[in-house]
């Protein structure tokens, strides 16, 4: 009954002009900041190990900012859900295809930092060519059905579980089928490196340089960005990295995250600054959170 009522709601929300949706968001973001206070605890920690330059009341405000662009991009998701192919393609604006077409019959890894965006993306890639992405399958059998329907909705993206591992991604590739990976976060000790990102040594899984080496893929960077009001959003292709991941798996991880926080600078408020990023520290240093 909850996941049909949520359901719903999020039907109702698609039917909204993108101005009224960035107001809402805007609007329930300032609500979930006064509120959710152990994440907004977590994105200042955050925000001041990467940001120590700033006085605590910019901090403060990237942090609310983020809280805002996160909400915001979580009620407009619905119109991924719901809404035309015309209208997905004016919300989510695609740049840089061409950087793709040296790589026709290749295997391609999308690599897509946590920006806020990141659905708008990997959906809107997904709409002019096939793709394969990696999610988390939800406890709730329902809930998992609609997750994967309303993602695959047009056809053209497959979604692997992560509990299917590595190899079903390289299946994909090895088809075709260009693979959405995002390797950004703290997922604890297994498999990763400490390598700096804004100076803090951060847990860092190696999979983009390990999955990269294995299948002979190459990485093009994928960043969406969100715009200002009834914008909607760009996700813009770079060039693919030359010479990934070369021969040494920890400069290849640092190489990630020195791309990552060129990003973050252009746009710090849209980083999952919630996400308890340095979690996982190095034997004998103290916990942040």
């Amino acid at each position: 009954m909850k996941i049909r009522l949520a359901l719903a709601f999020f039907w109702l929300l698609h039917l909204l002009p993108l101005g009224a949706l960035a107001a809402l968001g805007n609007g329930l973001g300032r609500i979930a900041w006064a509120l959710a206070a152990e994440r907004r605890r977590v994105a200042l920690v955050n925000l001041r190990l990467c940001f120590p330059e700033l006085a605590e009341g910019e901090r403060e405000a990237m942090a609310s900012g983020h809280f805002r662009a996160f909400v915001r991009a979580a009620l407009e998701e619905s119109v991924l859900w719901f809404g035309s192919r015309e209208r997905i393609r004016r919300m989510v604006q695609l740049e840089g295809l061409e950087h793709l077409e040296p790589y026709a019959g290749r295997k391609v890894i999308l690599f897509i930092p946590h920006f806020v965006g990141l659905s708008m993306a990997a959906f809107r890639f997904g709409m002019e060519r096939p793709v394969a992405a990696m999610y988390s399958r939800q406890k709730n059998r329902e809930a998992d059905r609609l997750l994967v329907e309303r993602r695959t909705r047009f056809g053209t993206a497959t979604l692997i579980s992560r509990q299917d591992g590595v190899r079903a991604a390289i299946r994909a590739m090895r088809a075709g089928v260009p693979l959405v990976y995002l390797p950004d976060q703290d997922f604890g000790p297994r498999d990763t490196v400490f390598v700096p990102f804004f100076g803090v040594p951060a847990a860092t899984v190696t999979g983009l340089a390990r999955i990269a080496r294995i299948a002979g893929a190459v990485v093009v960077p994928y960043v969406p960005r969100q715009l200002p009001g009834a914008g909607g959003y760009v996700a813009r292709l770079y060039p693919a990295w030359e010479d990934f991941p070369g021969e040494d798996v920890l400069a290849a991880t640092r190489r990630m995250n020195a791309f990552i926080e060129e990003r973050v600078r252009e746009m710090p408020e849209q980083y999952f600054w919630t996400h308890k990023r340095f979690k996982t520290r190095p034997e004998g240093e103290p916990k942040f959170y």
